[in-house]
């Protein structure tokens, strides 16, 4: 794992921003890590904040989709995807990836992307944002909504 290249996480001032953060409840350590994360950031952004638990991170987009269609000027998508001994793993990953792009383009709001695809548990754990973690990907996908629903509220889009 690498970090290397990673930007610094520094909360934008967002006040009145309406971010809903949509959270699987699959592997419960890791993601209520990235839940976690993702609140400290969004409520350091001074952001409205709403969360939606799903079961898991196959159900990400159709959440995200609806919460858009809604009043969100924002999502964050939280889930964690372990590989495992069948092809179940891509199958999800792919699901969850294609879903949450799709939604983005559709509703034409940021979807923060917190899908963990890891290959073991300590690789989650390592980038769930807990004490002893490398990495906060709740944090980080919180700050991709939040820059990129900023910029888009520019009259140039940029």
């Amino acid at each position: 794992m690498s970090a290397h290249g990673a930007p610094q996480v520094t909360p934008a001032q967002a006040p009145g921003l309406r971010v809903t953060v949509v959270a699987g409840t699959w592997h419960t350590q890791i993601a209520e890590g990235l839940l976690a994360g993702a609140l400290r950031y969004l409520e350091a952004a001074s952001a409205t904040v709403r969360v939606v638990r799903v079961p898991g991170s196959f159900e990400l987009p159709l959440a995200c989709q609806r919460v858009l269609a809604g009043d969100a000027d924002a999502a964050v998508a939280l889930g964690v995807i372990i590989r495992g001994g069948t092809p179940h793993f891509d199958y999800v990953a792919s699901a969850a990836t294609d879903g949450l792009t799709r939604v983005a383009l559709d509703s034409g709001k940021p979807v923060g992307f917190g899908v963990l695809t890891v290959d073991d548990e300590q690789q989650g754990l390592d980038r769930a944002g807990l004490e002893g973690s490398l990495e906060d990907k709740g944090a980080e996908a919180a700050d991709a909504a939040v820059r990129l629903a900023l910029s888009l509220r520019e009259p140039s889009g940029s």
